[in-house]
């Protein structure tokens, strides 16, 4: 017997949809990519041309009132989430949106409520839970070989010296700038890792001298646990040929990686979940484990694991629709995370570390 499908609406389609959704909901069987909104489609960018055989909709009311949608994927800018995500609760619709979630914890906690009364599922995408480099951290602490963790360290760094293209991300508005783009992912990975911090300091703030106004294009996050600190970072200044992403040290060893997951690249690219090669780390990419032995450090190649993709997330979130299990990312988790980035903002203003 074939799966049952559940019909999904993106809203949008830039490259949030068109990247980190689409391909992804149509590589699940139990999903079926049904419509897409695009409000102003043009001759060398139309969905329905793209994607002849789903409906197409120039508005997010169409959605709400159309009874065959069972999801609602929101894939617009962060101000518009909290009242597509409510009326789309209300109107009957399972929910994934796009990080940051909304702009605040507090509409966070709203929309949480609304899902529970409306008896619908909300998650929030974050994909980079199931990044190959990630999944590979986690593997190794783990297995033990790090001992207690005294420092993590994650990075997103980027050289981008030069003022940004004049976009809606390089305004200065609700649920904009690195530290709810980038550095959201960032402070969710730690989050999964390690919970709740006990204490925040945050440095919001532009690397580009020739920056004064718009969003913050960059930020540093020091996320306090007893006998561990890990600091996030994101900067557009990283003049480097390979970028770090984690250095983690601990009693037992260090795990030192450079280099992206290697996902957002193939999907840009055109490549899609089940191609040759999809999520493979190459092995030039692949992380080093140093421990202790004999009391002295030795230094290994760590190979990067290979994981269940980025498609993993709409699995289990088909898992959830059918009532078996929760789904992918809770909305809670994603309301700690926004609270965690409110206080890093307000440390940053007042100078000083607060508790969370």
């Amino acid at each position: 017997m074939a799966p049952k499908q559940f019909n999904v609406a993106v809203v949008g389609y830039g490259l949030s949809a068109k990247v980190f959704h689409i391909p992804l909901v149509l590589a699940v069987p139990e999903l079926k990519l049904y419509g897409i909104v695009q409000r102003s489609p043009k001759p060398d960018d139309d969905a329905s041309k793209d994607h002849p055989d789903t409906k197409s909709w120039r508005s997010v009311e169409e959605v709400y009132n159309d009874p065959e949608v069972d999801v609602v994927v929101i894939t617009s800018i962060p101000e518009t989430h909290f009242a597509m995500c409510k009326d789309a609760l209300e109107a009957g619709k399972n929910v994934v949106v796009e990080k940051p979630f909304v702009p605040t914890a507090k509409e966070a906690e709203e929309l949480i409520q609304v899902s529970k009364k409306s008896g619908k599922l909300l998650a929030v995408y974050q994909n980079r839970r199931w990044d190959s480099d990630f999944l590979t951290l986690r593997e190794i602490m783990a297995q033990g070989s790090l001992g207690d963790i005294a420092e993590f360290e994650t990075h997103f760094d980027r050289h981008r010296p030069d003022p940004p293209a004049d976009t809606w991300k390089a305004k200065d508005t609700p649920g904009n700038g690195a530290i709810y783009d980038l550095g959201t992912h960032l402070i969710d990975q730690v989050y999964t890792a390690f919970g709740r911090p006990q204490r925040v300091t945050g440095f919001v703030y532009n690397q580009r001298r020739s920056v004064t106004e718009g969003a913050k294009d960059s930020s540093t996050v020091l996320l306090h646990y007893p006998g561990m600190l890990a600091t996030v970072k994101a900067g557009v200044v990283s003049a480097e040929e390979e970028q770090l992403r984690y250095w983690v040290r601990g009693t037992k060893g260090t795990f030192k990686k450079f280099h992206l997951d290697v996902q957002e690249d193939q999907l840009r690219a055109g490549q899609r979940p089940g191609d040759k090669g999809f999520a493979e780390d190459p092995e030039s990419h692949y992380g080093t484990l140093t421990t202790v032995q004999d009391g002295k450090p030795k230094r290994t190649i760590y190979p990067t694991v290979r994981p269940a993709t980025y498609v993993e997330y709409y699995r289990i979130f088909a898992k959830a629709l059918q009532g078996q299990g929760e789904v992918p990312v809770k909305p809670e988790d994603a309301r700690d995370v926004l609270h965690i980035i409110e206080l890093a903002i307000q440390s940053s203003k007042e100078g000083r570390t607060l508790d969370f």
